[in-house]
């Protein structure tokens, strides 16, 4: 069985809930990344994106100095570090994503697995190339 921990990104850089839109976007930018975990300690609280600094933040004409917790996605999804690749690719699939948080069986964040991760990383190419045309194609009818 192959486990996210064999394919996922350890290390992560995280922001804090007291930390500025301005500060996670800055983290963004020196990470060539557009998503950040944000934790109280090593406990995930959600995740900011880049979107949600320009659609929450920007948009809405928060400041550089508004707290991340002002517009980041509190309810997000992730993935134990032992679940099988397999079960998290269809979660990924479901849900419309690229990656997932990460956590330890005591609820601890322990890295982000990507779907970037899997193909890099050895997976079937053909169920990581399905998955990625899942998570691309519109959910509803007439978005575009």
């Amino acid at each position: 069985m192959n486990q996210v921990a064999d394919v996922m990104t350890r290390d992560v850089r995280v922001v804090s809930p007291k930390d500025s839109i301005q500060r996670a976007a800055q983290c963004m930018d020196e990470l060539n990344v557009g998503v950040v975990p944000v934790c109280d300690g090593s406990k995930l609280l959600g995740m900011v994106t880049d979107r949600d600094i320009t659609v929450r933040g920007v948009a809405a004409g928060k400041m550089a100095d508004t707290p991340v917790t002002e517009v980041m996605s509190e309810h997000v999804r992730w993935c134990y570090e032992d679940q099988d690749i397999d079960e998290v690719m269809d979660e990924m699939r479901d849900a419309q994503i690229r990656r997932l948080p990460v956590i330890s069986r005591d609820k601890k964040l322990v890295g982000i697995v990507s779907l970037g991760d899997l193909a890099d990383r050895g997976s079937d190419d053909k169920r990581v190339g399905e998955t990625l045309k899942d998570i691309s194609t519109p959910s509803e009818p007439d978005r575009v």
